[in-house]
């Protein structure tokens, strides 16, 4: 199976560690994969590092079996140049255009892979038939333990300098005004650190309230009193903490992302 993947992010968010992640599960069960993205970006520096076929964003897209499309960037261009079909990720809680521009590209679509069941519907109601979406939710790696010693964690812009930061937080801190799912959220349960997360889009899908993590409204007075929580008990800390690790290891791996994407790809070329 040969895919193309087109990512035209700039910088290295939580989107383009999945491309990545994906790209090396891909390898490890024999398909081949052209990447394709800005010149000089992150993404691509370091999948060309790791010897990954690496081109730079154009019209034309090389032969392959599908193209995947990575953001909404992407999705135009592979609408208007791909000559194979085109499997489109969506990963944001962001409201999808109505305008014709917008309806004729998401026509042009096979199939669309949506992070979570909260971006399914979102799919749905803007005119996707439920039967070209597939639910396939983000994969993170299985994180050292955090030693639960250092200080309170705000999620960081930058996903790679969370996971240095995970190893000695003592919580997680996940506000958002519209997620898809939350791939930092997911590294810091896959740490086992205590996360504490706004109950919007797809985070309820990962996190259960009082069970692996906390759900919270976005007022500063309802945080608090979460942190406030975790602070002064640490057996519920530590109880959390657990079983956010283990939601991780049960549902949200890499492995189980990558199997989960190869599926949509032979749903669609019918092998």
């Amino acid at each position: 199976m040969r895919i193309v993947h087109i990512d035209c992010g700039r910088e290295m968010g939580g989107g383009q560690w999945q491309v990545l992640r994906l790209l090396r599960g891909l390898r490890q069960r024999g398909c081949e994969s052209i990447l394709m993205t800005p010149p000089k970006g992150p993404l691509g520096e370091l999948a060309a590092q790791e010897d990954f076929a690496v081109e730079k964003v154009t019209s034309r897209i090389p032969a392959a079996d599908l193209v995947h499309v990575h953001d909404a960037r992407s999705h135009s261009r592979a609408a208007l140049f791909a000559r194979t079909p085109v499997v489109v990720a969506r990963r944001v809680a962001f409201p999808i255009k109505r305008g014709w521009l917008s309806r004729w590209k998401y026509r042009r679509a096979a199939h669309f892979i949506a992070v979570s069941r909260f971006v399914a519907g979102m799919l749905i109601e803007a005119g996707v038939p439920g039967d070209k979406i597939s639910v396939v939710h983000d994969g993170v790696p299985l994180l050292p333990l955090s030693l639960r010693d250092g200080p309170i964690i705000e999620m960081a812009k930058n996903a790679s300098n969370l996971e240095k930061d995970l190893l000695h937080a003592r919580m997680l801190v996940y506000l958002s005004q519209a997620e898809g799912l939350g791939s930092g959220a997911l590294l810091g349960m896959s740490a086992g650190v205590p996360v504490i997360a706004s109950r919007v889009g797809g985070l309820p899908e990962a996190i259960e309230d009082g069970v692996n993590g906390i759900l919270t409204s976005n007022l500063a007075e309802a945080v608090a009193e979460c942190v406030r929580r975790i602070e002064s008990d640490p057996d519920e800390a530590a109880r959390l903490g657990a079983n956010a690790r283990r939601t991780i290891e049960e549902r949200f791996t890499v492995e189980r992302m990558v199997d989960d994407t190869i599926a949509v790809y032979r749903r669609i070329l019918h092998v």
